[in-house]
């Protein structure tokens, strides 16, 4: 089912960017001002995985679809059949699954025919038929099916040719075994025009005169792309490049001698993941022919994982909401400047309340959910729509179960990182899946989520390399598994590096949460454990990689608090206190989360440290970092241990930000500025600075005019080797 769709106005509006060079608007066929009527440019979406890239291109076939001819053909899903014959390309078995969507009926207007690709797909699917293999040609004619029929409407036409042809073969003089490329298409063309053409529609075979060295005849054009198509290569490919100009040419025509009126706008061609080989095969013929000053009716709409793709080198580039009223897009000299690529922005918070509104239009849902999954996802279409959609369920699920509980206490205990456990029902023919499982096989389809899962938890290549050699020995013995993985997360368009392995945030956070829950050993987590225990051993004195900050993270991470808080009352004299504050935040920054067992609701413990409502006498020395402390430091220890967890909890991205948590940090900090021997007026700053921070969903900043350490550095961040060097 395709989703809704939100902040994509820019090009779905009544004047967005489609209604513009499609010259319709929207959900109608009023007529929109064409942007750029005599040469317009091709579209290129560009953006990573879950930016909703497809959604948009689903919604043109779906707004357009009843008023103008639109096709979409996904590059990255057009897979041989069961038996191809040697006719078949990625390029031969898109075409005719573009011609046969283009030629359904819309508003106003007969149905499109394509004589001229019908015939160029027919002659090079002939090129290994043989008078012992009627099979294969009946196979290959039946397969090209729905684009003959767009010229020959009676559905046994293709076995009477079969026969006819085959006739045609066995008259001749020539070895019967042999594929004869050539003679074959040109007896198959010859049998197609009688059968299946027109008095006037044979003309079009006339077309193909224009092919290299068919000197004006259209029928020596035919044999001889057979022939090119046959042989491979180059002549192969300029085969392909003239049979997408067939069906360019035959849409054209459609539109061509016609009466006022009778064809509205223009047609639509819709090729996602067109960043594949197939796609530039589809786009580049098109895009010469434009650049040769042949202009043609035709919008075409495609996408791209990656914006610095090659084939956009010489493109216009903008971002989404820059051509919201004119794409500012002007041809140049390069072939690829008539592209005007588009960079899907990510969703802002009030499109993410949208969302959750339509799913919970009863309001039911936690205040702040809504800009914590924005805060979770960065705004990424797809995460924020499976998660909207976990929120509705689970709140019509306990509404549906009678908890006798108000409506919004039902949702109290709904937080971004609980809904990662929580399903959804895509389809009503397959069972609910979990929203973490669903983003995963979605965000990095085809990766071995075991080594990912693993992976995830380095802060650099170095450390991924590390983990690799130490935890993936089976896969790599010299930790080159993580370079390989690098490469492939690049390939999708992920960024890496060089503060972590797995560089955006949602990804990280679903691979971690797989990592600690994938072998359900509650309270143990011994793969979790032991990853993270490999890079704690790394970064201890000794290690591999030593560094104080990377070792303390985690222990934390690992539930361990005391030697993080030591550390911390340790230096917090002695450090400049810029440093100091920026190795708490790094210590208990986002990459940190306390994650809790999936099902059981209830206050986070964080909280209880954080707020000082935990029983400390009843807590082992061992524990807290008390036994032998006078009591100035068992004082300014526990007021650590408070703020630790405080900035913990409110820098994790799977719960929601606590106003008295963040009062209690506050307070904290202007505290420790009363006992700082030289840091007291950049710690009462950070008591103001960090709330506001927190309340505009951001991650913790350096206090402006803080110098020193990582400056005004905004997140996490690396400093010398021995401190938490950035290569760790």
């Amino acid at each position: 089912m395709d989703r809704e769709l939100y902040g994509r106005e820019a090009i779905l509006g009544a004047d967005g960017l489609a209604a513009r060079l499609t010259g319709l608007a929207p959900y109608g066929s009023a007529r929109v001002a064409y942007e750029h009527r005599d040469d317009p440019p091709v579209a290129v979406l560009t953006g990573g995985r879950g930016m909703g890239k497809t959604a948009v291109l689903k919604q043109l076939r779906r707004l357009y679809r009843e008023v103008t001819p639109v096709a979409l053909v996904d590059c990255e899903a057009v897979v041989p059949p069961a038996d191809p014959g040697p006719g078949w390309t990625p390029v031969t078995g898109a075409l005719p699954e573009l011609a046969a969507q283009l030629t359904a009926r819309v508003r106003a207007a007969r149905p499109v025919p394509f004589p001229r690709l019908s015939l160029g797909l027919v002659a090079v699917a002939s090129i290994s038929w043989t008078r012992e293999d009627e099979t294969r040609a009946q196979r290959d004619l039946q397969a090209l099916g729905p684009v003959l029929a767009t010229v020959d409407t009676r559905g046994d036409a293709a076995t009477g040719w079969v026969t006819k042809v085959l006739t045609k073969l066995a008259a001749g003089a020539f070895d019967a075994v042999a594929p004869l490329a050539g003679l074959v298409a040109e007896a198959t063309v010859e049998t197609v025009l009688e059968e299946s053409f027109g008095r006037f529609q044979r003309r079009t075979a006339d077309w193909y005169g224009s092919y290299p060295h068919a000197g004006g005849n259209g029928r020596i054009g035919l044999r001889q792309l057979a022939v090119d198509f046959e042989r491979g290569g180059d002549l192969r490919r300029r085969a392909e490049d003239h049979l997408v100009l067939a069906l360019v040419t035959d849409l054209v025509r459609a539109y061509e001698g016609l009466a006022r009126g009778a064809r509205r706008g223009r047609p639509v061609l819709l090729l996602d993941n067109a960043h594949t080989e197939l796609g530039r095969r589809l786009v580049e013929p098109l895009l010469r022919r434009r650049a040769a000053g042949v202009r043609d009716r035709i919008a075409v709409f495609a996408t791209s994982r990656t914006h610095d793709h090659e084939g956009l080198s010489h493109a216009t580039h903008r971002r989404l909401p820059e051509v919201a009223h004119g794409s500012h897009w002007a041809r140049g000299s390069e072939v690829t400047s008539g592209i005007l690529a588009v960079e899907l922005t990510a969703l802002a918070p009030a499109d993410v309340q949208t969302a959750f509104d339509r799913q919970d239009p009863a309001g039911r849902a936690p205040a702040g959910l809504a800009r914590g999954v924005h805060r979770l996802t960065r705004g990424r279409p797809l995460g924020v729509a499976l998660l909207a959609q976990a929120t509705g369920e689970a709140l019509a699920r306990a509404a549906g179960a009678g908890t006798g509980r108000p409506d919004r206490a039902a949702g109290a205990d709904l937080v971004p990182g609980a809904l990662l456990d929580h399903t959804v029902e895509l389809r009503e023919d397959r069972p609910p899946v979990r929203v973490a499982d669903e983003l995963l096989a979605r965000l990095v389809p085809g990766q071995q989520l075991d080594m990912l899962c693993v992976l995830a938890a380095a802060h650099g290549e170095e450390s991924a390399r590390l983990l690799a050699t130490a935890r993936l020995r089976d896969r790599s013995l010299e930790g080159d598994v993580a370079l390989r993985v690098r490469d492939a997360l690049r390939a999708q368009g992920w960024p890496v590096g060089p503060e972590f392995f797995v560089s955006d945030p949602l990804l990280r956070a679903l691979l971690l949460h797989r990592l600690r829950f994938q072998d359900d050993d509650h309270p143990y987590y011994a793969v979790w454990r032991a990853v993270h225990e490999t890079l704690r051993t790394a970064y201890a004195p000794g290690g591999r990689l030593p560094s104080v900050r990377h070792r303390l993270h985690q222990e934390l991470v690992l539930g361990r608090t005391r030697d993080c808080v030591t550390h911390l009352r340790e230096r917090f004299a002695d450090a400049e206190v810029t440093d100091w504050l920026d190795s708490l935040r790094f210590i208990a920054s986002a990459s940190a989360p306390y994650l809790r067992t999936p099902g059981r609701p209830g206050p986070d413990p964080r909280r209880a440290v954080a707020l000082g409502r935990e029983a400390t006498d009843t807590l082992p020395d061992g524990e807290t970092g008390l036994a032998g402390l006078g009591e100035r430091a068992v004082e300014l220890q526990l007021r650590l241990r408070r703020l630790l967890h405080a900035v913990w909890l409110l820098s994790d991205p799977l719960v929601l930000p606590d106003d008295e948590v963040v009062e209690k940090m506050a307070h904290e900090l202007r505290q420790l500025s009363g006992v700082h021997p030289s840091g007291n007026s950049v710690l009462w700053d950070a008591a103001t600075h960090w709330p506001r921070d927190v309340r505009a969903w951001r991650p913790l900043s350096m206090p402006p005019g803080a110098t020193g350490g990582a400056g005004g550095r905004t997140g996490t961040s690396g400093t010398r080797r021995g401190e938490g060097g950035s290569d760790a």
